[in-house]
């Protein structure tokens, strides 16, 4: 029966074709279930064999253990030499799509108070 190993969703292209990998190299047998024509259904990595999920549960948690040190080792040198992407670089590199994310919030925000203050007259 099928096990599922790894969720797929909300994962970066290049870790989920890393897990790929890992399992390839290693000879375990997976198959993957996308999310679906309209995004509903769980993307995962799903084993064959249960008999294989401890070695994989094993690999893709060491796996796991060396990304974060890795991405922790780059964001931590990025920052020190000051290239590391903060909100005002976010907006000043697109001023457009804030400023029309920021009036529907603030849409959103103002319709939400007057339909409650207009309740209490």
């Amino acid at each position: 029966m099928a096990k599922i190993l790894f969720r797929l969703q909300n994962v970066s292209d290049d870790e989920a074709n890393d897990v790929r990998e890992l399992l390839i190299d290693n000879a375990i047998d997976f198959y993957e279930t996308s999310g679906g024509n309209w995004g509903v259904s769980m993307p995962a990595i799903w084993l064959k064999d249960d008999d294989q999920f401890p070695r994989a549960r094993a690999l893709l948690d060491a796996y796991q253990d060396q990304r974060t040190t890795r991405m922790r080792k780059e964001y931590a040198q990025l920052k020190r030499e000051g290239r590391n992407k903060s909100l005002i670089d976010s907006i000043i590199q697109r001023p457009v799509s804030f400023m029309i994310h920021l009036a529907l919030a603030l849409l959103v925000l103002y319709l939400s108070t007057k339909l409650v203050l207009d309740l209490f007259p």
